[in-house]
């Protein structure tokens, strides 16, 4: 007897506080225990209301087959209620399906996959740079009856959750990882954005990240800094280069000491390179050893007779 007193003062305590006094609300009070104590009264009602429905189907039959049939598609599935109850045996389709009139409501979900452009965000980076950037989701229904239960509207849902994860993602990274860690982050995107959309049957497949957009001034100091950079390297690899010539160089000098007649066939090779381009500068070779008399006199008995080119 207590345990009874008790779970009727359980139920009193849930009903709805927002009733007014007088009959109706004692009206009220009146149902809600009625329908408390006894939960077979609503499967009474419920009884007798697909009991008319059937009756009316009979009645207007063959005409009421156009309304009580129903065509799903292979890439849709229809979730039925039956008086505001979901009914058993999960969602319909493809294919035919029956509804009663009156009592049955039923919704389409499709299971194709959907694509949504997140609008540009503008993205406050770890290192205090402002950019904006936007991405395109992909997502398809994995869960018709959680798509429709546990949300109102996934589509939307899923679209502002998209917007406010790409912001706290891009603002845990520099703008340097921004740049050129693309796909790290497209696939952190689609892990968190999967892990909040699986309770609502949404299954997101895929993120990319469509454009970075930066500041004007920033873009000119990135082409400033980019192009200091070439030229550096630029002046490097020319310095570089000058360093094997002349090691090129002193090697050939040290093989010509070594044999006077390589520095003759040297000059040579460099007349057949001169004519071969059609100029008209002639050039003739000059002993060294002539000039060297003349600029030392003490050493003409050191003449040697090699014709050396000037």
């Amino acid at each position: 007897m207590r345990a009874e007193v008790r779970s009727m003062n359980s139920r009193r305590d849930d009903l709805p506080s927002h009733c007014d006094t007088g009959t109706s609300c004692a009206f009220t009070i009146h149902m809600h225990l009625v329908s408390a104590a006894n939960p077979e009264a609503a499967g009474c009602v419920e009884r007798f209301a697909t009991f008319m429905s059937l009756l009316l189907v009979i009645i207007t039959f063959p005409f009421s087959l156009f309304e009580c049939f129903k065509v799903v598609q292979e890439f849709e599935r229809a979730v039925i209620f039956r008086l505001g109850r979901l009914r058993k045996g999960g969602a319909r389709g493809p294919g035919l399906f029956f509804v009663l009139p009156c009592i049955d409501t039923y919704r389409k979900v499709d299971l194709r996959t959907v694509s949504f452009d997140v609008p540009p965000q503008e993205v406050l980076t770890r290192d205090s740079v402002t950019v904006a950037v936007d991405a395109v989701v992909y997502y398809r229904i994995k869960e018709p009856l959680n798509a429709v239960v546990r949300v109102a509207d996934y589509s939307a849902s899923t679209r502002l959750l998209a917007a406010t994860t790409l912001r706290n993602v891009l603002g845990m990274r520099d703008l340097a990882q921004l740049l050129s860690d693309r796909e790290a982050i497209s696939h952190m995107m689609q892990a968190n954005l999967d892990e909040a959309t699986d309770p609502w049957g949404v299954e997101v497949e895929r993120v990319e990240i469509k454009d970075v957009r930066l500041p004007v001034q920033l873009q000119r100091a990135m082409a400033a800094e980019a192009e200091a950079d070439r030229e550096a390297r630029a002046k490097i690899i020319a310095a570089e280069g000058e360093i094997k010539a002349s090691r090129a160089l002193k090697e050939a000098s040290l093989v010509m000491v070594d044999n006077p007649m390589a520095l003759q066939l040297r000059y040579l090779q460099s007349l057949n390179t001169i004519s071969a381009e059609k100029n008209s500068t002639i050039i003739f070779p000059f002993p060294m050893d002539f000039l060297r008399s003349f600029m030392s006199p003490g050493a003409g008995t050191s003449i040697t007779h090699s014709h050396l080119p000037v």
